[in-house]
Parts: C-alpha cells; structure tokens; sequence
C-alpha cells in the first residue's frame, strides 16, 4: 500500500474519531478503564499514555492502574535536534501530576528514564488509530512507537488501544513494524491477535 493511501486511511480513521459524540467517548473510556485493570495480574510495570484529543482512553485509566499498585511509565516526546523523532523516553506517573509537553501532550513532571526503561514493563499499552487481526498497528506516523517498541522486553505484552471499529480484519504492513499481541477495545475487551489468537 502506498503512502499516500495509508495517509488517506489516517485522515478518514481521524475523522470518524472526531465524530464520536462526547456521550459515546465518555462510555468508551468507562469501559476501557474497568478493562484494563484485568493487565494487573499480568504485569507490576506498564506503559501506558495519556490519550490526546479524540484517542480512547483516559487518565482515570492511569489512575486506576496507580490505585491498583501497577508502576506506570508514560512517554516522554523529545525529537532529535533537526526535528527527526527518537526513541521514547519515560516518566512514572503520579496522579495529578502531569504537565503539558511537545505535540500537545501531557507528561510526567518528574524524572526523565531513558528509552531503555521500556524493557522494564511486562505490558505496554499503545496508541493506535487502527490494528488489525494479524497485529499490525496503524500509529499516527511519526515514529516514534517504532523507534520504542524494539528496545521492549520480548515476552511483553503489546496491546494496540483502540475503538472497536478500529479493530479490523487487515492493514497495509511495512518491514520495520512490531506487531501487537493484543488490542483492547471497549466493547471487546482484551483481543489476542496473529497467530496467539488462532
């Protein structure tokens, strides 16, 4: 698939978020926060992110997993000199305690961990604007998840947040993707994807 098709796909899955009501997205979050606390038992560190915009999720999420005794590691954006995106640095979260940052996201206002710090986390949560049943996961292109995702431990647990229409049979893959093991939905719950899935 060509990049300008995959761009395509990015503006109508981008739009159609946009278009979910606030009552809709409310719910979805409500859903995704009971979800996710089902990863406690698989991991005592996960990362996770603070959703931007029209991205499913919510801090209450992030509470829950804190309130739930899951250290909880949060991107931290710091592109390279000329502008080219890097690997993601850390920060735990504490609740309430996040600042505003690069791209218009929030981040921790405490210490900064190196990227290597991903390999710490037995699940990683990531944002998606889509993944499919194979496991690969359509970001917002800018590469940062890539430049992340293979410093993780092997055996972690990578699963793709998105809305369940979102979850769909194939995406266009490229070379350097890591594939999710899973996608978490609202309406689904924690979907196992590729061949763990079978």
């Amino acid at each position: 698939m060509s990049a300008t098709t995959k761009s395509q796909l990015r503006t109508q899955l981008l739009a159609a978020r946009r278009a979910v009501p606030d009552i809709v997205r409310q719910a979805e979050a409500t859903a995704l926060k009971t979800h996710v606390l089902a990863l406690v038992e698989l991991a005592d560190t996960i990362c996770a992110f603070v959703p931007m915009r029209s991205e499913p999720g919510s801090t209450e999420l992030l509470d829950a997993l804190a309130e739930a005794g899951v250290r909880v590691l949060l991107p931290i954006t710091r592109p390279a000199r000329d502008g080219a995106p890097t690997p993601l640095a850390w920060g735990v979260y504490a609740p309430g305690d996040l600042v505003p940052a690069a791209f218009g996201i929030l981040e921790p206002a405490g210490d900064t961990l190196p990227p290597a710090t991903v390999a710490q986390a037995g699940v990683v949560l990531v944002p998606a604007l889509a993944v499919d049943r194979r496991g690969v996961r359509l970001g917002r292109g800018a590469g940062y998840y890539d430049r992340s995702l293979p410093l993780r431990n092997p055996v972690a647990r990578l699963i793709a947040v998105v809305r369940d229409a979102e979850l769909v049979d194939e995406l266009p893959a490229e070379p350097h993707d890591v594939p999710m093991t899973d996608a978490l939905t609202p309406g689904l719950g924690l979907v196992r994807l590729g061949a763990t899935g079978e």
